[in-house]
This record gives C-alpha cells, sequence and structure tokens, in this order.
C-alpha cells in the first residue's frame, strides 16, 4: 500500500499566491468576435480556444503576446548517481554551458519562434562558470549542489523547498515587471524523469510502473533497474500520509520545486503559461494541488512521448495542442507551440469580419 496523496490547497500557500479564476465577463464578446471572422463557425478548432483563453486572461477583445520567454529550469538530483538514468550526471552541467552557448534544440527552437531563453540553475552539482549573453539569460539561483538521494533520505528539507518555491516566484515576478506577459517552462537535469514519475504517481494515484518511461534513452535493462530504484524509493515512505508539498520535499528536484513557485507567481500576474512535457507537468501537478485555479491560465503545448505524460494530462483534464513524440524536455515543446499561439491570436485581431469584408454570412 502506497501512501495516499492529500490534494487539498495548501492554505499558506493559498495566501501568498493570490490566483484569480478567469473571469468569463469578456467571454460572449470575445466569441461573438471569433465568430464573426470570415470563416465558418469554428473552423480555426483549437485555434479558436486558445484565442478565447487569452482574451480572457488578458480581459480584453485583443490580447497580445509581449516578450515571450522560454524559461529552463536546471538541477540534479541525487538518485541520479544510483543509475536511474543513462547518462552521468556531470551531463546537467555541460548543457547549462550548451544553452548558454546558444547551441541546444531550445536555443534554435526559441530563435525561431521570437523567444528569450532564460536558464536558471537551481540546483546543478557544480558551479556552472557561464554569462548571459543577447537572447540567452543566466540565473544563478542554488538551493544545493543537488537534491540528497531519495533512496535513503528526503530529497531536500521544507526549507529548501520552501525557498526554492518562493525563488521561482520572484523570478516571475521580475520578469513581468519587466513587461512579459507569456512564458513557456522547460526544465534540465539528469534523473529528473525518476523524480517526475514518483510525484505522478503519489499525486495522481496512477500505478508508478506505468507512469516510468526510459527517459533519455534506458534499454530495457536500464528500464528494469529504473523501476527497481522507484519502486524502492516509493517504499521508503510507506505508510505516511502526504499532501504535495511534502511529496514534493520527499521526491522533488530543486528546478521542480522553483518551478512550483513560477507557476503560482505566473498565475498570480494573469500571465499566459505554456507547459512542456512530463517533468515540466510534474511540477504543474503540485501547484494544481497547492491553488487549482492555476489551470486557467496554462496552454498544454504537447503530448510528451514519455508515458506518465497521459496520466498527468488526465488528471489535470488538459488536452495538449501538438502531439509530435517528442521527449526531449528543455521547454522544446512549448517552443513549438507559441507559433500557433501568436496565429491564434493573430487570426482574432487581424481577420476581417463579415461585415467588413462584404462576404455573406451563413444562414
Amino acid at each position: 500500500m502506497f501512501p495516499r496523496i492529500l490534494l487539498s490547497p495548501d492554505p499558506a500557500m493559498t495566501q501568498v499566491f493570490n490566483i484569480q479564476p478567469l473571469s468569463r465577463s469578456l467571454a460572449s464578446a470575445l466569441q461573438q468576435r471569433i465568430d464573426t471572422r470570415t470563416k465558418p463557425l469554428g473552423s480555426l478548432g483549437k485555434l479558436e480556444a486558445i484565442a478565447l483563453q487569452i482574451g480572457l486572461i488578458q480581459q480584453s477583445l485583443h490580447p497580445e503576446i509581449r516578450q515571450p520567454r522560454i524559461a529552463v529550469f536546471a538541477g540534479d538530483h541525487g538518485a541520479a548517481k544510483a543509475g536511474v538514468g543513462a547518462y552521468p550526471q556531470e551531463v546537467t552541467a555541460q548543457m547549462v554551458l550548451n544553452f548558454l552557448a546558444g547551441g541546444a534544440a531550445i536555443n534554435v527552437l526559441a530563435r525561431q519562434a521570437g523567444l528569450e531563453v532564460s536558464v536558471i540553475d537551481c540546483g546543478v552539482a557544480s558551479k556552472v562558470a557561464g554569462a548571459s549573453r543577447p537572447g540567452v539569460e543566466y540565473v544563478i539561483a542554488k538551493q544545493g549542489l543537488g537534491t540528497a538521494n531519495y533512496l535513503e533520505q528526503a530529497a531536500m528539507t521544507p526549507a529548501q523547498r520552501d525557498a526554492a518555491i518562493a525563488k521561482g516566484a520572484e523570478l516571475v515576478r521580475g520578469w513581468h515587471a519587466a513587461g512579459s506577459n507569456a512564458i513557456g517552462f522547460g526544465e534540465m537535469g539528469i534523473g529528473n524523469t525518476s523524480t517526475a514519475s514518483l510525484l505522478t504517481h503519489f499525486v495522481t494515484g496512477a500505478d508508478l510502473d506505468a507512469v516510468i518511461g526510459r527517459g533519455a534513452g534506458l534499454d530495457d535493462a536500464g528500464l528494469a533497474r529504473k523501476r527497481g530504484l522507484l519502486a524502492q524509493a516509493a517504499a521508503r515512505v510507506n505508510g505516511r500520509k502526504l499532501n504535495a508539498l511534502e511529496a514534493l520535499a520527499e521526491f522533488g528536484g530543486f528546478e521542480v520545486a522553483t518551478m512550483v513557485g513560477a507557476y503560482l507567481a505566473a498565475a498570480e500576474a494573469r500571465m499566459l503559461i505554456v507547459v512542456d512535457g512530463f517533468i515540466v507537468t510534474s511540477a504543474l501537478l503540485v501547484a494544481h494541488a497547492i491553488n487549482p485555479a492555476v489551470l486557467d491560465y496554462c496552454v498544454f503545448a504537447h503530448g510528451s512521448a514519455e508515458p506518465g505524460h497521459v496520466a498527468q494530462l488526465s488528471h489535470l483534464g488538459a488536452e495538449p495542442l501538438l502531439q509530435l513524440g517528442m521527449r526531449l524536455g528543455e521547454g522544446t515543446g512549448a517552443a513549438s507551440a507559441f507559433p500557433l499561439i501568436r496565429a491564434a491570436i493573430a487570426c482574432m485581431n487581424e481577420m476581417a469580419g463579415f461585415e467588413d469584408a462584404g462576404v455573406s454570412e451563413a444562414h
């Protein structure tokens, strides 16, 4: 018997983050504007739903995307050294340097989509001698040199968890104050699919084996080893009742905890949130347990090829915009979705109406 997660919002966190559910006061006017563009009703499919959602988020008939960015949260996991992943832990720091040099997939896709990239070192296990460059911001927000090994003890203390959440909120509030109203989340951390699997299991109640995937390319033997280690980790807290924040401290990564605060602050600031894949959504599971209203501000970019993402999306009642078989992380799915999001808004703002264009409407 695995411990039961308590999904009620945490009162303390709800007080810190004043997230308002979307007002529907403009819904009829927005829908009328969408419906009276020169097209058959509903013919732009999900683009129409996105346009409506963003109009409600911004409470505007003419919404716009300003200074959008992808925030890539990086951190290491003590359990990675036990063999839960296919790559050595040093790859996390090496990939952070790759992000900063502009050479990773997320850099390429962000450039194509006109997005700034922020790379946040939340807990990489070594000092990364990097610096910001045009188009790539580097932020040091370390809570430690990686988390503890959750096979043996809690990954982080409650104080570390809360500090990471607070830091994520601080970062987003700064970006918002500087003019950004849209953010996509990405991540980097060897072993963090294992953390995402454990959080998904405990928060959603899904079978643990069903939410464990191959991560960054495990073979059959590696996948079997990963399943055994994660079963051992889950058994370590057997019998205890955990709420979402306790589960985060037991099994989370510093990058995941920082994302939790970032989600909540972005929703509080009424920003559009573009959700990437499996690891990013594991952080959203915790943020949602703290305050369910965060979902009103989220567009789910894509369906990850990691099997646990299906359980996450089902739990949240979410439908992804794209199905591309992607499982890279880094925020690449979110970056891929931004051009479609821009297109949705452009269609509402720039398409002629039937009356303006002199086109007859359907009877």
